[in-house]
């Protein structure tokens, strides 16, 4: 009995450890827990750098066959949040975005408009003496290679085929204040 309990433990320890080493995960070397001047953006009475921060995933679920890339501030006081980044169409066999890229995606990748009306990133700029904004970065994992949008499809129809397609998502959250 006692032998036949370690054997469960050990079964159970070690399908925990396998699921956990398995977790789909976004990562950054460049954001921290608070917004940059680098990521800041350059509008609106921000003087930012507008760079958009490098973005590496691990783990893509079985079936994944692109992946999108979103950056939202559910904080912003419009109602229904600001879209900052939209990014959809990256190659499975990509699981990296290198600092500063937007404007630049290889072929093929589409950045869609964000809510500051024009497509690629738009950094953080929340209004002056607000409350710290959550910047909340979404990895998705879809199960579809293209989704067929263009950059001037809005955010919330880019939202919309997201979620109609995805397998899991993973996401990092940094904050911001001016």
């Amino acid at each position: 009995m006692k032998k036949r309990y370690l054997s469960l433990l050990t079964v159970l320890f070690l399908s925990t450890v396998s699921a956990l080493a398995q977790t789909f995960t976004l990562k950054s070397e460049t954001l921290g827990g608070q917004a940059t001047n680098k990521e800041f953006a350059n509008t609106f009475g921000c003087t930012g750098e507008n760079i958009s921060p490098e973005l590496h995933w691990e783990n893509a679920p079985e079936g994944t066959k692109s992946f999108a890339i979103t950056v939202y501030d559910p904080d912003a006081p419009t109602g229904s949040g600001f879209w900052h980044w939209v990014v959809t169409d990256i190659p499975a066999d990509m699981n990296a975005l290198k600092e500063g890229i937007s404007g630049e995606l290889p072929k093929g990748i589409v950045e869609s408009r964000t809510d500051y009306g024009a497509a690629g990133y738009g950094g953080p700029c929340p209004p002056e003496g607000d409350r710290p904004h959550a910047y909340i970065v979404t990895v998705f994992a879809l199960k579809t290679d293209k989704l067929g949008l263009d950059p001037n499809t809005p955010p919330a129809v880019v939202g919309f085929n997201l979620n109609a397609n995805v397998i899991e998502k993973a996401s990092i959250v940094f904050y911001g204040q001016r």
